[in-house]
């Protein structure tokens, strides 16, 4: 009976811990795709039913991004990039190219790193750090955000809403990170799930992908909005989308429910 006292004692000082613990990975569930995009339209990128979001991640790239500006251009399309924050900081000249060209741009933290891993301090820095190198490189703050892998933590909810930055994810991806992708796999992975108001997540670099995986990504382009012309999207920025102004984090904390407090921006 004694020695169980110690055994009860740690149980109960493990539990705060544990509680915690629970609320920092809670917004894991809005990784399912299927889930998030039936019932966190906000963080899936849900826009107006006759246009399609098209954006990219993992940015910038001094090989591979001039790419997709060029074709981007020669279509007339104007597209939202995440950025990661070292990488813009390695390629302003790109960064600079990028908002030239009318793109929005967003960011993708500083370093594409697990937000899990994260406690609220190194995630708010992390998120100050990529925001404010974009906003010294283009003249504009950022707005946007996108988890690396789309995986939100609480701790990455409370510093995007401390920061001014909304968390978007996607409605539809090509699977253009693997070394077996291709055009075609990739413009039939994102046609499967294609519709009105959605979000595409592509990639126009590799620097966590597969070598050389970008140019799939970059050779469905022309299919994916050929496509949509043909089911009668128009196909644009994140900005253009008609995203609903409430933060998204609403979608996963009703009012009432727990959310951190709106003061914390």
């Amino acid at each position: 009976m004694t020695a169980s006292r110690p055994l009860r004692t740690a149980a109960l000082a493990a539990l705060p811990a544990a509680a915690l613990a629970a609320v920092h990975c809670a917004p894991v569930v809005s990784t399912f795709g299927p889930l998030r995009n039936r019932t966190m339209p906000r963080l899936s990128g849900r826009g107006r039913a006759d246009h399609v979001a098209l954006t990219f991640d993992d940015g910038p790239d001094p090989l591979s991004t001039p790419f997709f500006l060029r074709l981007l251009d020669r279509r007339g399309v104007r597209a939202t990039f995440f950025l990661l924050g070292s990488e813009a900081h390695r390629s302003p000249g790109v960064v600079r190219e990028i908002a030239a060209a009318g793109h929005e741009i967003g960011v993708h933290g500083w370093r594409h790193r697990p937000l899990l891993l994260r406690g609220p301090r190194a995630t708010y820095d992390d998120f100050a750090r990529a925001r404010d190198t974009v906003a010294d490189i283009t003249g504009t703050r950022p707005t946007l955000f996108r988890p690396p892998y789309g995986v939100m933590s609480a701790a990455a909810h409370v510093a995007a809403r401390r920061l001014g930055l909304t968390p978007v994810l996607w409605t539809c991806w090509g699977e253009d990170w693997t070394a077996r992708a291709t055009p075609e796999s990739v413009h039939r992975t994102v046609s499967a799930d294609l519709d009105g108001g959605g979000t595409i997540l592509l990639h126009d670099s590799d620097c966590t992908s597969a070598p050389g995986a970008w140019r799939s990504a970059l050779g469905a382009v022309p299919r994916i909005l050929d496509t949509c012309e043909e089911r009668g999207y128009e196909v644009g920025r994140l900005c253009d989308h008609g995203l609903p102004g409430a933060d998204p984090l609403d979608d996963v904390h009703p009012a009432g429910t727990g959310a951190p407090d709106r003061r914390d921006r």
